[in-house]
């Protein structure tokens, strides 16, 4: 990806790490066409008799709520809103909408350098 999407206020850096993000985790196109239309919990997810067409391989709850914030705080994802604030349940925020358009089919997985490399930054960002 090139960075430039129509219509985002996303510098090229924020877009270009997201867009990592969403090649080194586990999650699947299916899981995030899910997100698009409805709210899902890690608790929901690890559950879902489904959730093999969602992943790449199975997820407890404790470990997809990892991802769920790191995909957060690289702004692919938000904690959606009830009545009484912020809830455990995550939706698909308009970046990660925009970043998903880029690919038609699958998202392609990252090869090994791209793995350790988002792996270093998601542990130690400021590298």
């Amino acid at each position: 990806m090139d960075g430039s999407l129509p219509g985002t206020l996303n510098d090229p850096r924020s877009l270009n790490r997201a867009a990592s993000a969403l090649r080194c985790l586990p999650f699947r196109r299916a899981f995030y066409r899910l997100l698009s239309g409805e709210a899902i919990s890690s608790e929901e997810l690890s559950r879902r008799a489904d959730q093999t067409e969602l992943t790449v391989a199975p997820l407890s709850s404790e470990r997809a709520e990892d991802h769920f914030i790191w995909l957060i705080r690289v702004g692919v994802l938000r904690r959606e809103v009830d009545g009484q604030g912020l809830t455990e349940r995550v939706r698909l925020t308009p970046m990660g909408r925009d970043l998903l358009e880029g690919w038609s089919e699958e998202i392609p997985r990252a090869g090994l350098l791209e793995r350790i490399r988002h792996g270093l930054r998601r542990r130690w960002p400021r590298l």
